[in-house]
């Protein structure tokens, strides 16, 4: 898979499904136009030229007139207003992120550090998942009331992804299983499947609120008519036109919404074959994932949900939620047959008899795992593992996670400890003691006293670690600081501001983690949605100081430095204004910073191309120090980019 051209492919079908959807509504406002022609005419009433109001003639059968200009405008701005404020509000409601989407179905989000069994080994699948792909840690969530075999991925971005498991999954699914699970959900984030998600049911929802409307102004003509004597005909005069009307809005807005689920089941059909192959060329085991499926097809519930609000979530699922009629057509995944036979050929059709797992079985131990080993790697291999899940990545990261001391891992997990964690990290290795105690008098001075001894006792845990695993300790603390309130996320940027700048250099190993840091905490830029894009012409200027910046990193002759350059630009070749080397003063990691969130604005094809060449920079040598790999997985990040941090062991 290529992260960058499925990013693309994304917005393409985005568009496309938007078309549909535009047609879909051109369709509706068709539909309840002639519905308002046919029913003004019945009533004796027509449009007014101006297309201001109704005038009635009483008693004067009115000519039927096709086309009305002022009919028309009226149906269309009714129909645009209802469906486009109706998509616009369902649309904010999901913008709070995966966590609300989880919540709002009965999720309860996992605890720091679960007791449960079967709880850790979902967090330990998890974890090792967004360590092996690059991404931040999401939000992992249960749902507890459920006892179906399901789960499933949902958020705006992978900034504000969440996962969340049932209850039956977790205690029917064995290690190998629910890993396939897990990389099924974490192929549909990847894919960029959860925003296409969102926008479906936003837009789902606005033409669903017709039909909603229509609902209403029935109910309203029906106590308008329980009354009696002149009441009750007063009300039968206003109540027939408003019954009428809704009972037009719901048979179209009915159809409307028939017609738009349609669509939606096509398109979810479809992302749920690629996800199922992108989990297998993750995990390398078919076996995993073709079990979980056939455990849904054993199980009598199945995959169902019985929350009321999981209903409009069906398309975010790793299994069918509800059961669905007319041959299947809404179904929003392929027949349990057919995937399991794409993943095992020997599948007779009939499901095994499946019984819970005990906790002894759910979480046994896993296999030994072979050590980590570096070697190198080119700018292409790099470049190649952008938004991959590998199984060599995924046991490496099984190793590093389980390697990790029990202090800095559950210090990762704990919101009251993460920011003397992020300290740590931020110190260089090998401090001597007088250095060490003035940076704790730092943190002491804008934090707390507490945070300066936790740092310092976090700090010597980190001393005998391989440096290669400070980075991704920061992605499985992702959940623990998004949960930071205000006061406290300030007061830690602000101290890691300082300890960066105590010595007066800025390292790229602390421009990495200030990058990082403020990437996961949604501070670097404003969304990109809400941001013009940029045309590669408009970041020339951009683009040469961050290549001149990669460049210098490890070549302190500006000789081979400007070689760097030279090799890294020829990737743009033609590029106008043509790229151009700066000097270390126009070329800073400061400027790098403000480059960064500029070329982020561009095209994805185009930041593949951005990425690869500032690999070519940092690579010059033929080799990739872990100051070059810091720098590389901040400047990915900054660039919506997942790629793994422990760069020696992606194969």
């Amino acid at each position: 898979m290529d992260f960058f051209e499925a990013q693309a492919r994304a917005r393409r079908r985005t568009g496309r499904l938007l078309l549909l959807f535009a047609l879909a509504v051109l369709g509706t406002v068709a539909a309840l136009y002639l519905a308002c022609i046919l029913g003004t005419a019945w009533l004796g009433l027509h449009i007014t030229a101006g297309g201001g109001g109704l005038e009635s003639s009483p008693g004067l059968k009115q000519p039927l007139v096709w086309w009305q200009p002022g009919a028309f405008k009226i149906v269309a701005a009714f129909v645009a207003a209802t469906i486009g404020l109706a998509s616009l509000w369902k649309w904010f409601e999901l913008r709070a992120g995966g966590p609300a989407v989880a919540e709002s179905v009965g999720g309860v989000r996992l605890a720091d550090t679960p007791t449960d069994a079967t709880e850790r080994r979902l967090l330990n699948i998890v974890e090792e998942m967004s360590i092996a792909s690059g991404l931040p840690v999401p939000a992992i969530y249960v749902l507890p009331d459920e006892a179906g075999l399901n789960a499933f991925a949902a958020g705006y971005s992978q900034a504000d992804a969440a996962v969340a498991v049932t209850r039956g999954a977790l205690e029917r699914l064995g290690r190998d299983e629910l890993q396939g699970v897990v990389a099924h959900e974490f192929s549909h984030i990847l894919n960029g499947d959860m925003r296409l998600n969102t926008r479906l049911l936003a837009l789902l929802y606005g033409i669903l609120s017709l039909m909603l409307l229509g609902r209403g102004l029935l109910r309203a003509a029906f106590e308008l008519s329980r009354g009696s004597g002149n009441s009750k005909k007063n009300g039968l005069s206003i109540g027939v036109p408003l019954a009428l009307g809704g009972g037009a809005l719901m048979l179209i807005g009915g159809g409307g919404h028939f017609f738009g689920r349609l669509i939606q089941a096509a398109v979810s059909r479809q992302r749920e074959r690629l996800a199922d192959a992108a989990a297998v060329q993750f995990t390398r085991n078919p076996a995993g994932l073709a079990g979980a499926l056939k455990k849904v097809g054993g199980l009598a519930l199945g995959g169902n949900l019985i929350a009321p609000s999981t209903a409009q979530i069906s398309h975010f699922c790793f299994a069918q939620s509800f059961r669905s009629d007319l041959a299947g057509l809404f179904a929003t995944h392929p027949p349990l047959e057919e995937r399991i036979r794409a993943l095992d050929s020997s599948f007779d059709g009939h499901f095994p008899k499946i019984a819970p797992l005990s906790t002894s079985q759910g979480n046994r131990p896993s296999p030994p795992q072979p050590p980590l080993s570096g070697h190198r790697l080119s700018a292409n291999q790099l470049i190649s593992s952008a938004g991959e899940l590998k199984p060599a990545g995924v046991n490496a990261s099984r190793a590093l996670l389980d390697g990790l001391p029990p202090l800095l891992r559950e210090a990762a997990r704990d919101p009251n400890r993460v920011s003397a964690l992020c300290y740590a990290i931020c110190l260089p290795a090998g401090l001597d003691p007088a250095t060490l105690a003035a940076r704790r008098e730092v943190i002491a001075r804008h934090a707390a006293f507490a945070d300066s001894d936790q740092t310092a006792a976090l700090f010597d845990a980190l001393e005998i670690l391989p440096s290669n695993h400070r980075l991704p300790l920061l992605q499985i603390a992702t959940p623990a600081l998004r949960r930071l309130g205000p006061p406290a996320r300030d007061r830690m940027l602000e101290t890691l501001d300082e300890l960066v700048h105590a010595d007066g250099v800025v390292t790229p190993h602390e421009f990495a983690l200030q990058k990082i840091v403020a990437r996961t905490l949604g501070l670097a830029a404003a969304p990109r949605e809400a941001l013009q894009a940029l045309a590669p012409a408009k970041v020339a200027p951009d683009l040469s100081i961050a290549l001149s910046a990669a460049a210098r990193i490890d070549h302190s002759d500006p000789v081979d430095a400007e070689l760097a350059f030279a090799r890294a630009a020829s990737e743009f070749n033609g590029l106008q204004p043509p790229l151009a080397y700066q000097p270390a003063e126009h070329s800073t990691l400061a400027r790098l910073d403000l480059a960064l969130d500029r070329l982020a604005r561009t095209p994805a094809p185009f930041r593949k191309r951005i990425l690869q060449a500032l690999a070519t920079a940092l690579t010059a040598d033929c080799t990739l120090s872990a100051t070059e790999a810091d720098l590389l997985r901040a400047i990915a990040a900054a660039l919506d980019c997942p790629l793994p941090p422990a760069l020696d062991f992606i194969s």
